[in-house]
């Protein structure tokens, strides 16, 4: 198994399936995102350039979406905390995905590289 495939695989429930069902969505949005593995965690790339990560966050165990360009874009769901160029977007793994509002604000994410 790859390093990327075993980062979703040993995720426990709910976790895990907040994850994949991110990570689908993410792949689904665009034809020139890919996925990749950088800094031991799994990235998303538009046309090779670093676009957005998932991770669980330290201190709340939530998994969460990093946005690279985060910074320049403005969204209430979007928490800055001690990062410079990033910004995160925080889930509750026992509630639904807002897909409504990850769509929009990777959109906007999106609008930076093209």
């Amino acid at each position: 198994m790859k390093p990327i495939d075993e980062y979703y695989h040993y995720k426990e429930e709910p976790v895990k399936s907040c994850l994949m069902a991110l990570r689908e969505y993410i792949l689904q949005l665009d034809p020139h995102i890919t996925e990749a593995w950088k800094y031991k965690m799994p990235f998303f790339c538009y046309k090779g350039k670093m676009f957005c990560y998932l991770w669980i966050h330290k201190k709340t165990l939530q998994p969460y979406i990093g946005i690279v360009e985060g910074r320049q874009i403005e969204h209430p769901l979007l928490i800055q905390e001690a990062r410079a160029r990033m910004k995160i977007m925080l889930f509750n793994a026992e509630e639904d995905i807002p897909i409504k509002i990850v769509g929009k604000i990777l959109k906007q994410a999106l609008a930076l590289y093209k």
